[in-house]
């Protein structure tokens, strides 16, 4: 029988791109709340890149684990596989020639959390009763921090200390976290049939939507000089988009809820990149 033909938006979760898409949105978001004076493009470049390439080594795993060779990640593994190496080779190239010598530090914690983060989906309990919170913290964690370095590295006289206890590395870092665990949960909702989740799952997801949600309504009327209210608005968006597909989510498929996970988190970057900031 002839394959079913994917819409085209879908490429976007298959090729892994609305992950570097995402981080790219947010980088600028960053750099703008920081009030980063030196800011060169080939940043940007080089984020997207590394963020793909790891995309596409979970992708290619997450296939290999699951043994299902039906999968797009199987069917096109060696076109991923150069898309990888290509992508990868060249976020290097652009890093070594264009980024502080301090960048190496940020790339060793970064690494530890992306190396630990692989190593939770590799050896944590795969049991489908159970979520993976450590895994979707770390993943949460290593995607805001490797997102954050990329503008924080720029900032003088700052080191890696400053950036994770800032509170727009935090809220950022729970807000993907938060989106990768609500689309297991949305996932294994889906494989056993029900329509929603257990209570527990439900508090788990709904509770921590709503803090962050508060917490970053909070962070951007404490900020007097408006420097920072763009990012938390932005945060606050994200948060509530999810709440929003979380009630809505048995109108939808798997894959499009993944689709639409990534635009609740690509869509607060793009509406504020415009905002109005005071001097």
């Amino acid at each position: 029988m002839e394959k079913e033909k994917k819409p085209w938006w879908l490429h976007l979760n298959l090729l892994g791109l609305d992950a570097p898409l995402i981080a790219v949105m947010w980088l600028f978001l960053f750099a703008r709340t920081w009030r980063v004076n030196y800011h060169p493009w080939e940043a940007y470049v080089a984020l997207g890149l590394a963020v793909w390439t790891v995309r596409i080594v979970a992708k290619l795993l997450s296939a290999a684990m699951q043994g299902d060779e039906s999968s797009f990640a199987s069917r096109h593994r060696t076109l991923l596989r150069r898309l990888a190496i290509l992508s990868g080779v060249s976020a290097l190239v652009l890093t070594v020639l264009n980024f502080p010598l301090s960048v190496y530090n940020y790339l060793l914690v970064g690494g530890i959390f992306v190396l630990g983060y692989f190593a939770l989906s590799f050896f944590s309990s795969q049991d489908e009763n159970e979520m993976s919170y450590a895994r979707h913290a770390l993943g949460g964690v290593a995607f805001a921090f490797g997102t954050a370095l990329s503008a924080h590295v720029y900032l003088p006289g700052l080191g890696i200390q400053e950036l994770l206890i800032s509170r727009e590395f935090i809220s950022f870092s729970v807000l993907c976290l938060l989106a990768s665990s609500a689309m297991e949960l949305w996932a294994r909702s889906a494989k056993t049939g029900e329509s929603g989740p257990n209570s527990a799952d439900e508090l788990a997801l709904s509770l921590p939507l709503t803090l962050l949600g508060a917490a970053a309504l909070v962070f951007a009327v404490q900020n007097d000089s408006m420097t920072a209210r763009p990012f938390f608005y932005g945060i606050l968006t994200g948060a509530a988009l999810l709440q929003v597909l979380n009630r809505t989510r048995s109108r939808f498929s798997p894959v499009t809820l993944k689709v639409l996970t990534a635009l609740c988190l690509l869509a607060p970057g793009i509406i504020f990149q415009t905002y109005p900031m005071s001097n």
